[in-house]
């Protein structure tokens, strides 16, 4: 292969990337189904099965699955793994990480809460429109679910600004074209930080790459003995990168599927329709918010229809804080990302005074932090409770409870001798 892209000349170059004759004619023929060119298709079905019909309860923090279905899943897939770990967790299994992530990066399954429980379900809207596609369209919209709207955070990471299309390209270039071996597990340290074992696993179940597996050590996990190259692989990537490098992937705060369909339709004529994710619409009510900090908290209820700037006020007024400061409210959305709304005097929106209360994709259950004094960083726990119906009785934000002495806004010695003193 031409030095495996010039050692990555050409994508610096605006030019549309060139792909040999020999590619071209591999993307034309490729006929898709669900275990070609990978087994994406008939893996990603088996996690969609395993949800069925009630979802699965997740841990609470990070959301991810929990130990007693990892080892039965796994058993299900075409590429099942050995470990020796005495407790693996989700990433200790490459392969459902991978998957995982892209359940959630799809908008096909989502996190609802009961109770004081998190569960894993699927997504009855999208789910109608996945079971739609073709294959083909099955395969190139995972291919975005991955490459364009999978983020580190959904695996319970910190948010990787570089995505994961630049970080597989960088490791593609990498592997020279007899492929890579790994005599040790410190050998193969290097790809589990960069570009990460479930991306490794994932480019093996979209047919990028092969992997063969090697046996795993007492108290230790997934054991890589070689990886290889496809021309598939090489095809795909060396297409994408181009495109991506010119930011015309880049991530929007609304989740669309079909942005890569211009580029590859040529190649495959079958690609006609794409995902539809379900949006939620304006939900009217009276939303009831539970805000704690330190160890005192307040009741608050507030129309749908109020800006959230109304919400922030009013926190600020339950704990006789002042207006001094800027802030920012944040929470996960049903793809796993931070999603950030910001005072009206910052420079990124979505700002606070031009979002309703009834637009955020909250349900009772669902936690924001509210981020106040970008100094002192004041965090405050704001928990939907309830979402009771409309009421023409309540036209403002309302304190409902007082619960516990707020804390003071500003220190001083003076505090500290006072509550010596007492």
């Amino acid at each position: 292969m031409e030095d495996l892209f010039a050692r990555l000349e050409r994508t610096l170059n605006p030019q549309l990337p060139s792909l040999t004759e020999s590619q071209k004619q591999l993307l034309q023929e490729l006929s898709i189904n669900e275990n070609q060119p990978g087994t994406i298709g008939h893996d990603f079905q088996t996690l969609i099965d395993f949800l069925q019909p009630n979802g699965v309860e997740v841990s609470s923090v990070n959301n991810l699955l929990p130990l007693k279905v990892l080892s039965e899943i796994n058993s299900q897939l075409s590429h099942p793994i050995e470990n020796k770990l005495k407790r693996p967790v989700q990433k200790s299994y490459p392969y459902i990480n991978g998957l995982y992530l892209l359940l959630r990066s799809s908008g096909i399954a989502q996190i609802r809460s009961q109770g004081k429980k998190q569960i894993l379900v699927l997504d009855e809207t999208t789910l109608k429109s996945w079971l739609s596609l073709n294959p083909t369209e099955r395969y190139f919209n995972l291919i975005e679910a991955w490459l364009i709207w999978g983020n580190s955070e959904i695996l319970g990471e910190h948010q990787d600004s570089f995505g994961n299309l630049f970080r597989c390209i960088q490791f593609w270039t990498r592997i020279p074209d007899k492929g890579l071996k790994f005599a040790k597990y410190e050998e193969q340290q290097n790809i589990s930080y960069y570009p990460s074992l479930h991306n490794v696993a994932l480019l093996e179940l979209f047919g990028l790459l092969s992997i063969k597996q090697g046996k795993p050590q007492e108290g230790k996990g997934w054991r890589i003995a070689s990886l290889q190259r496809l021309p598939f692989g090489d095809a795909l990537l060396h297409f994408l990168f181009p495109i991506g490098i010119r930011g015309e992937l880049q991530d929007d705060v609304d989740v669309t599927f079909g942005k890569l369909q211009s580029y590859l339709q040529a190649f495959f004529p079958e690609w006609k329709h794409n995902l539809c994710v379900s949006k939620q619409g304006f939900t009217d009510g009276i939303y009831i918010f539970k805000v704690s900090v330190s160890r005192s908290w307040r009741r608050i209820a507030i129309p749908a229809q109020k800006p959230l700037s109304w919400l922030a006020e009013t926190i600020l007024d339950a704990f006789d804080f002042d207006y001094d400061h800027l802030y920012e409210f944040s929470y996960k959305d049903r793809f796993g990302r931070t999603i950030k709304i910001c005072h009206p005097y910052l420079e990124t929106p979505p700002f606070a005074d031009q979002v309703q209360i009834g637009d955020l994709p909250l349900e009772p259950g669902t936690r924001m932090t509210y981020l106040y004094d970008f100094g002192d960083n004041w965090e405050f726990d704001v928990q939907l409770e309830a979402i009771n119906p409309p009421d023409k009785k309540i036209k403002k934000a309302k304190i409902l409870e007082i619960h516990g002495n707020a804390p003071q806004q500003y220190w001083s010695e003076n505090n500290e001798l006072n509550e010596n003193e007492e």
